[in-house]
């Protein structure tokens, strides 16, 4: 492809060479370029790919992007100068794959919570009225029955444009992603125009070093997502809602389990069966009756709103949205086991005193026999985070089983004895069983009819990391192999 062609969207200067340079493949990583390459220099927040010019045109480039004026001009070399080069990376990557988003219906969701569950609702939803869906998030990218590994909850606009163009060749009519804040600061997502946007909640997050520098900056983020779509969905009941859709430039639907919406949830009503742990939903608006969602509490609620008020705008029918929802499982968010007794197991990823609390409470509304609640703490972290899940688990379950999650350098005994401070604030009964798949067995084996059996903190994540090496580990494969399912 020629270089003025990959150009055509994008506001740049010319410094030298020929626009109509041939041009391979667009790189941004000095160690993959080859003979013909556009090398396209990021500035990071660790690393300045102009420093890796030499690398780049020792390899072949045949063309720079750059932000900077260099000192020397490259001889027979094309640069093209360009205001933000992770804008144009972004640009540059959709016209070379053939600006593939916009031969599907596209979803972002955006939000501190929830974003990975509601994409598997929505993408349930939507497969169920008949659609082939990609998904893009936390736990990966999906093409039909295939998982693809990537890096961040939003790839690199290069590997996202990619992923589109491989969906599309798939035959994917829709697709729903997650557009987390990085991803709306480093440019990944610039020049898609979405056809939906939802905002889910937000809450303090993701601040520090290399990620947002307050709490502004991180809204402020969010906000974007409501400038690069046709039609928004938002969370009447988050605080935030008004001012990350304030500079919207497109109309915003609602959805709420409070107050008027566009889509009102009026009801929730928890419902406990052998297999199946979650609510019945009374929705008006948007979507007019009741659907069964088979995943609990009131946040998974919110998150089923989000979903279905997207499916409602799109034209799915409340049957098949219930059909879907009745059915959805999100490995590792409040995910439901079989069992073979009348009591319940579940998996979910809470790994902090907050969403312990939040996933707790709502487990103790079901009012279990006993709520058992089996966790650790990671290694190499805050001794306070260890200090405030005890007190939760002491606050809210019966038995606490204190065993490994990832230890990382330190002892696993020393990072229980950091949890039980937090166990005696409530004197909360514990049994403390280091080995995780150990303990697992254990819960299983000493389980009464009407338990609930939480187990927390390593939710969809396979391994366990020890002394720096990351050892295979599913709790899923645990339980089923122990009950013999």
């Amino acid at each position: 492809m020629k270089l003025i062609e990959l150009l055509r969207e994008l506001d740049y200067t010319l410094v030298s060479g020929d626009m109509g340079v041939e041009i391979t493949g667009v790189i941004y990583d000095s160690r993959k370029v080859e003979e013909g390459s556009l090398f396209v220099c990021l500035t990071g927040f660790r690393a300045d790919g102009h420093d890796y010019i030499p690398d780049a045109l020792a390899q072949g480039a045949r063309a720079l992007v750059v932000e900077r004026e260099l000192r020397e001009l490259p001889p027979g070399v094309t640069v093209i100068q360009v205001d933000d080069s992770r804008r144009a990376l972004a640009l540059l990557s959709a016209a070379w794959f053939g600006w593939p988003a916009r031969k599907m219906t596209t979803i972002a969701l955006t939000g501190t919570k929830g974003k990975t569950t509601t994409a598997h609702m929505l993408r349930d939803i939507l497969a169920a009225a008949g659609h082939k869906v990609g998904m893009i998030g936390t736990l990966g990218a999906f093409i039909g029955g295939e998982r693809i590994p990537t890096k961040n909850t939003t790839p690199e606009s290069y590997e996202l444009h990619s992923l589109f163009a491989r969906m599309v060749e798939a035959g994917c009519t829709h697709l729903v992603m997650e557009a987390s804040s990085q991803g709306f600061k480093l440019h990944r997502t610039d020049g898609i125009q979405f056809d939906f946007g939802a905002f889910l909640n937000l809450s303090p997050d993701h601040i520090g070093p290399g990620e947002h520098a307050d709490f502004g900056e991180y809204l402020h983020c969010k906000s974007l997502l409501f400038r690069q779509c046709r039609v928004g969905v938002a969370n009447m009941d988050d605080p935030h809602w008004v001012s990350v859709t304030d500079m919207a430039v497109c109309p915003v639907r609602t959805f709420s389990l409070e107050g008027p919406a566009d889509l009102r949830v009026t009801g929730v009503e928890e419902l406990r069966e052998p297999g199946f742990l979650g609510s019945r939903l009374t929705l008006t608006g948007l979507v007019n009756g009741q659907v069964r969602l088979g995943m609990p509490g009131r946040f998974n609620a919110a998150n089923a709103a989000a979903a279905m008020s997207v499916a409602a705008l799109l034209g799915v029918d409340r049957e098949t949205m219930d059909a879907a929802l009745s059915r959805v499982r999100v490995k590792g968010r409040t995910q439901v086991l079989p069992t073979p007794g009348h009591y319940t197991v579940l998996i979910d990823y809470a790994h902090n005193a907050v969403s312990m609390e939040e996933l707790l409470s709502m487990l103790r509304g079901y009012r279990p026999h006993r709520l058992i609640c089996l966790f650790g703490g990671g290694g190499d972290r805050s001794k306070l985070r260890r200090y405030a899940m005890g007190e939760m688990s002491a606050k809210y379950a019966d038995l606490t089983v204190l065993t490994m999650d990832n230890p990382r350098s330190e002892p696993v005994e020393a990072i229980n004895e950091d949890i039980k401070v937090g166990l005696a604030r409530h004197d909360g009964q514990y049994v403390a069983i280091p080995d995780r798949a150990e303990a697992i067995r254990w819960a299983l084996d000493h389980a009464e009819e009407g338990d609930i059996i939480a187990l927390i903190g390593k939710g969809h994540e396979e391994y366990q990391e020890i002394q720096g090496v990351k050892h295979p580990f599913s709790e899923e494969q645990v339980v089923r192999e122990h009950l013999g399912l």
